[in-house]
């Protein structure tokens, strides 16, 4: 399960309604490139246009021919998690159940308006912009749960 200490400060503003976007506390231009150095790392992964997000917003997607939690360990297609362009720099992610509730109670996100909807899993949450370096670290260790969730075999 996942474990990360709480966040500083107030939650940033966010829209309510699709699409999701954080509208405060976005990071700046240099923060934003170092972030997305990082956040495109992971192995097994493929980094690709997003196929369910605003224009620019670029996916992290489970290579295929990896065993997958098909059920609800991604968004669409492969795609289990997404940064949004650099104007917003939040992403959204598909968790665990467990994940997204320390996720939520953490205050490092919120619940997507759209979650639980037509075939998007309930679990799907907005994590905020990483505003320091420290931050970085959090989210990355979160999106690291999004991938460990896509990967786990449904069981049956």
């Amino acid at each position: 399960m996942l474990t990360i200490p709480v966040r500083k400060g107030e939650p940033p503003k966010t829209t309510t309604s699709n699409p999701h976007e954080q509208l405060t506390q976005n990071p700046d231009a240099d923060m934003y490139q170092l972030f997305k150095t990082k956040l495109f790392t992971f192995n097994g992964v493929s980094r690709r246009p997003s196929i369910i997000s605003v224009p620019g917003s670029e996916a992290l997607w489970l290579n295929e021919g990896q065993a997958c939690n098909c059920e609800n360990g991604f968004m669409i297609g492969r795609e289990f998690a997404h940064v949004h362009p650099a104007y917003d720099g939040s992403l959204h992610v598909a968790l665990s159940e467990d994940d997204f509730k320390q996720v939520i109670d953490t205050k490092w996100g919120e619940r997507h308006p759209l979650a639980g909807l037509h075939t998007i899993p309930e679990t799907i949450a907005m994590v905020y912009a990483p505003r320091t370096e420290e931050e970085m670290d959090v989210v990355l260790t979160i999106v690291n749960a999004s991938l460990a969730n896509a990967k786990i075999p449904k069981e049956g």
